[in-house]
Protein backbone atom coordinates (compact mmCIF):
# COMPACT_ATOMS: atom_id res chain seq x y z
CA UNK A 1 0.00 0.00 0.00
CA UNK A 2 2.86 2.38 0.73
CA UNK A 3 4.31 1.68 -2.72
CA UNK A 4 1.00 2.65 -4.31
CA UNK A 5 0.91 5.84 -2.25
CA UNK A 6 4.43 6.75 -3.38
CA UNK A 7 3.59 6.07 -7.04
CA UNK A 8 0.37 8.07 -6.76
CA UNK A 9 2.17 11.06 -5.26
CA UNK A 10 4.88 10.91 -7.90
CA UNK A 11 7.31 13.80 -7.45
CA UNK A 12 5.43 14.97 -4.34
CA UNK A 13 6.39 11.76 -2.50
CA UNK A 14 9.66 13.39 -1.45
CA UNK A 15 7.58 15.74 0.76
CA UNK A 16 6.01 12.83 2.69
CA UNK A 17 7.40 10.57 5.39
CA UNK A 18 6.07 7.02 5.02
CA UNK A 19 5.96 4.67 8.02
CA UNK A 20 4.97 1.02 8.02
CA UNK A 21 3.94 -0.82 11.16
CA UNK A 22 1.74 -0.39 14.18
CA UNK A 23 1.21 2.89 15.96
CA UNK A 24 3.82 1.86 18.52
CA UNK A 25 6.52 1.92 15.82
CA UNK A 26 5.53 5.40 14.58
CA UNK A 27 7.66 8.36 15.65
CA UNK A 28 6.03 10.85 18.01
CA UNK A 29 5.97 13.69 15.49
CA UNK A 30 4.18 15.98 15.68
CA UNK A 31 2.79 15.35 12.20
CA UNK A 32 0.78 17.56 9.84
CA UNK A 33 -1.73 14.77 9.18
CA UNK A 34 -2.25 11.01 9.14
CA UNK A 35 -4.22 8.30 7.38
CA UNK A 36 -5.33 4.88 8.50
CA UNK A 37 -6.80 2.91 5.61
CA UNK A 38 -8.38 -0.54 5.80
CA UNK A 39 -6.79 -1.30 9.15
CA UNK A 40 -8.98 -0.47 12.14
CA UNK A 41 -11.53 -3.18 11.38
CA UNK A 42 -8.84 -5.71 12.37
CA UNK A 43 -8.50 -4.24 15.87
CA UNK A 44 -10.69 -5.06 18.84
CA UNK A 45 -12.49 -2.06 20.32
CA UNK A 46 -10.01 -1.45 23.17
CA UNK A 47 -6.99 -1.68 20.86
CA UNK A 48 -8.76 0.55 18.33
CA UNK A 49 -9.41 3.11 21.08
CA UNK A 50 -5.74 3.02 22.12
CA UNK A 51 -4.53 3.29 18.52
CA UNK A 52 -6.74 6.31 17.83
CA UNK A 53 -5.48 8.01 21.01
CA UNK A 54 -1.88 7.37 19.98
CA UNK A 55 -2.48 8.77 16.48
CA UNK A 56 -4.09 11.84 18.08
CA UNK A 57 -1.07 12.28 20.37
CA UNK A 58 1.28 12.32 17.36
CA UNK A 59 -0.53 15.05 15.39
CA UNK A 60 -0.19 18.83 15.42
CA UNK A 61 -3.17 20.82 16.67
CA UNK A 62 -5.75 21.05 13.86
CA UNK A 63 -4.10 18.30 11.81
CA UNK A 64 -6.44 16.12 9.73
CA UNK A 65 -6.80 12.39 10.24
CA UNK A 66 -8.38 10.33 7.45
CA UNK A 67 -9.61 6.86 8.29
CA UNK A 68 -11.54 4.27 6.26
CA UNK A 69 -12.48 0.67 7.06
CA UNK A 70 -15.39 -1.77 7.37
CA UNK A 71 -18.06 -0.15 9.53
CA UNK A 72 -21.73 -1.08 9.34
CA UNK A 73 -24.74 -1.64 11.63
CA UNK A 74 -24.14 -4.42 14.15
CA UNK A 75 -27.75 -5.43 14.80
CA UNK A 76 -27.97 -9.06 13.62
CA UNK A 77 -30.56 -8.42 10.89
CA UNK A 78 -28.96 -5.18 9.69
CA UNK A 79 -25.50 -6.73 9.70
CA UNK A 80 -26.76 -9.59 7.52
CA UNK A 81 -28.33 -7.09 5.07
CA UNK A 82 -25.15 -5.04 4.73
CA UNK A 83 -22.97 -8.11 4.24
CA UNK A 84 -25.40 -9.51 1.65
CA UNK A 85 -25.22 -6.22 -0.27
CA UNK A 86 -21.43 -6.35 -0.13
CA UNK A 87 -21.46 -9.92 -1.51
CA UNK A 88 -24.01 -9.09 -4.22
CA UNK A 89 -21.85 -6.24 -5.47
CA UNK A 90 -18.79 -8.51 -5.51
CA UNK A 91 -20.68 -11.16 -7.50
CA UNK A 92 -21.99 -8.52 -9.93
CA UNK A 93 -18.36 -7.42 -10.39
CA UNK A 94 -17.28 -10.94 -11.37
CA UNK A 95 -16.31 -12.54 -8.07
CA UNK A 96 -17.49 -16.17 -7.92
CA UNK A 97 -20.46 -16.64 -5.56
CA UNK A 98 -18.56 -19.08 -3.35
CA UNK A 99 -15.74 -16.56 -2.87
CA UNK A 100 -18.18 -13.77 -2.01
CA UNK A 101 -19.92 -16.02 0.51
CA UNK A 102 -16.59 -16.94 2.11
CA UNK A 103 -15.65 -13.26 2.29
CA UNK A 104 -18.80 -12.25 4.12
CA UNK A 105 -18.46 -15.23 6.47
CA UNK A 106 -14.87 -14.19 7.25
CA UNK A 107 -15.86 -10.55 7.82
CA UNK A 108 -18.76 -11.58 10.03
CA UNK A 109 -16.88 -14.15 12.08
CA UNK A 110 -13.32 -12.80 12.27
CA UNK A 111 -13.40 -9.01 12.14
CA UNK A 112 -14.32 -7.04 15.25
CA UNK A 113 -16.33 -4.52 13.22
CA UNK A 114 -18.22 -1.68 14.86
CA UNK A 115 -21.17 0.41 13.80
CA UNK A 116 -20.55 3.82 12.22
CA UNK A 117 -21.89 5.43 15.40
CA UNK A 118 -19.41 3.48 17.53
CA UNK A 119 -16.53 4.38 15.22
CA UNK A 120 -17.41 8.08 15.33
CA UNK A 121 -17.68 7.94 19.13
CA UNK A 122 -14.20 6.39 19.36
CA UNK A 123 -12.74 9.17 17.22
CA UNK A 124 -14.30 11.77 19.51
CA UNK A 125 -13.15 9.89 22.65
CA UNK A 126 -9.60 9.98 21.28
CA UNK A 127 -9.80 13.77 21.11
CA UNK A 128 -10.72 14.37 17.47
CA UNK A 129 -13.21 17.09 16.53
CA UNK A 130 -15.26 17.92 13.45
CA UNK A 131 -15.65 14.22 12.68
CA UNK A 132 -17.27 13.98 9.25
CA UNK A 133 -18.24 11.01 7.14
CA UNK A 134 -16.93 11.53 3.62
CA UNK A 135 -17.13 8.04 2.09
CA UNK A 136 -19.64 5.21 2.12
CA UNK A 137 -19.52 2.12 -0.08
CA UNK A 138 -21.42 -0.95 1.08
CA UNK A 139 -19.66 -2.01 4.30
CA UNK A 140 -16.91 0.61 4.07
CA UNK A 141 -17.01 4.03 5.69
CA UNK A 142 -14.45 6.83 5.68
CA UNK A 143 -14.15 9.81 7.99
CA UNK A 144 -12.02 12.88 8.28
CA UNK A 145 -11.44 14.33 11.75
CA UNK A 146 -9.13 16.96 13.19
CA UNK A 147 -6.93 17.06 16.26
CA UNK A 148 -8.59 19.31 18.78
Amino acid sequence: MLGLAKRTLGPLASRVDFYEGTIDSAPFGPFDGATCLLTLHFLAENERRRTLSEVHRRLKLGAPFVVAHHSFPQDVEEKAKWLARYAAFAVASGVPIANAERAIAAISERLPTLSPEQDEALLREAGFADVALFYTAFTFRGWVAYKA
